[in-house]
């Protein structure tokens, strides 16, 4: 006697093998996705669920991983801290989004590194003074990308950590300082080539500076500290970040 599956076992059936195949082409999807990244030579350096590659500079810091990006959260009593790449780049396009509180400043760094004796720079302030600073061993120095929120608008210039400060800040370039998005998230991408740092924040380009002063060095997220317990808890966040590396 032959027996032949039921209704309800066919339809199990059925169902039990289009869900094999949806995964199956998802699957397919996935490594398509990556395959087609690596031949384009980009790299994820954030893999979204926590900070394997990444390490904190200049104190405890307060980073975490939530919703798929990086967070740093202000706190009293916490110096100001860097999220670091635990790898160095040298020549690369950067680009990541990013979304931070109005009332915070941060930056990301680039070809950055740490001072290995006490330091004495030149200094250019936020009000285009010169002066000189004085900077202790093991401060994080290097090229920054500014996120700056406030009315000053300068998000997207070019400053250096530890350094010699504004290198080429956003005064006086209306279509610049109007690229951020405020309480948005933002797309920046960076090129740093041989002497040559150019930014882009949302497609405007914010920065074209030539410098051969740091040629490699570590990818930096800064999280300043506070001094007023009514500004703790406020957060900035980076995610979808990735690089390509060039010759």
């Amino acid at each position: 006697m032959i027996l032949f599956p039921t209704h309800s076992q066919v339809r199990l059936l059925f169902i039990s093998f289009s869900l094999l195949m949806m995964s199956c082409g998802e699957a397919s999807d996935e490594k398509a996705t990556d395959s087609q990244s690596q031949q384009n030579g980009w790299n994820a350096i954030f893999n979204g669920q926590n900070m394997d590659g990444w390490e904190v500079m200049g104190g405890e810091g307060n980073f975490y991983v939530e919703n798929g990006a990086i967070v740093g959260e202000t706190k009293m009593g916490i110096p100001n801290t860097f999220l670091a790449t635990e790898k160095t780049y040298d020549n690369f396009v950067l680009e990541l989004d990013f979304k931070v509180n109005p009332d915070l400043n941060s930056g990301v760094q680039l070809r950055s590194n740490t001072y290995e004796k006490d330091t004495t720079t030149a200094y250019i302030s936020g009000s285009l003074e010169h002066s000189t600073r004085d900077w202790s061993a093991g401060r994080v120095y290097g090229y920054q990308i500014e996120i700056d929120p406030s009315d000053r608008s300068w998000t997207g210039g070019l400053y250096e950590e530890g350094g010699r400060g504004w290198l080429q800040p956003l005064e006086n370039k209306e279509k610049a300082q109007n690229a951020f998005k405020q309480n948005e998230w933002n797309t920046m991408r960076v090129m740093a080539k041989n002497d040559s740092i150019i930014a882009h924040i949302n497609g405007i380009e914010t920065a074209n500076y030539s410098d051969i002063l740091h040629t490699s060095g570590f990818i930096g997220l800064q999280l300043h500290s506070i001094d007023d317990e009514e500004e703790a808890g406020k957060k900035l966040m980076f995610k979808n970040i990735r690089i390509r590396e060039i010759e």
